[in-house]
């Protein structure tokens, strides 16, 4: 079985205490986790994409603009991978197994050319981290599921803003999309 990591949106603006969108404390406690998680996933030979959140300044079109502030706006810090994962990132950018993938909505396969990657390189098992739970990370097991995907949600490396929301989130995985969680 082929796995690949799918790192979502774990960058300045959703982690930090200044972030535009930021989830704060719950995000930032995963911070060694998600990174931990990723070196595993990469040294025992999984792919690993970075599905993150990109928006342009003044898109007022864009649905999230009803909803959010602006946040990972193109250019700016914001779309910076945040603590010890951006270090990972910036060992193994140029690595054949690390791919970063701009996405415009919730989910990392809406838009993008995710399946195409994963299928070429024969994944079956998608492996998700990141931020937020319960909105782009659940976006992505939904695709995920409906494209057939054997999915598995590490619990310790996602968060959400809320607990109600990170735990709504982990029933929604494993009662509705047969997802596996670990720690």
């Amino acid at each position: 079985m082929t796995k690949a990591l799918i790192s979502i949106d774990y960058t300045y603006d959703f982690v930090a205490d200044d972030g535009k969108l930021t989830a704060g404390r719950p995000a930032q406690v995963i911070a060694d986790r998600i990174a931990a998680v990723t070196r595993e996933a990469y040294e025992a030979g999984d792919y690993i994409f970075f599905a993150i959140d990109r928006h342009d300044e003044g898109d007022n079109f864009h649905p999230e603009s009803k909803l959010f502030p602006p946040h990972n706006i193109a250019g700016t810090s914001g779309r910076d991978l945040y603590g010890p994962l951006a270090e990972f990132y910036q060992e193994h950018q140029n690595d054949d197994r690390v791919f970063w993938m701009d996405k415009r909505h919730y989910s990392a396969f809406s838009g993008t050319d995710l399946d195409i990657r994963l299928r070429e390189r024969k994944v079956t098992k998608i492996v998700l981290t990141g931020v937020l739970s319960d909105i782009c990370v659940l976006h992505t097991a939904i695709d995920a599921y409906n494209l057939g995907y054997e999915i598995e949600v590490v619990a310790s490396a996602i968060a959400s803003l809320t607990d109600e929301a990170h735990q709504f989130a982990l029933a929604h995985f494993k009662h509705v999309l047969g997802a596996s969680i670990r720690d």
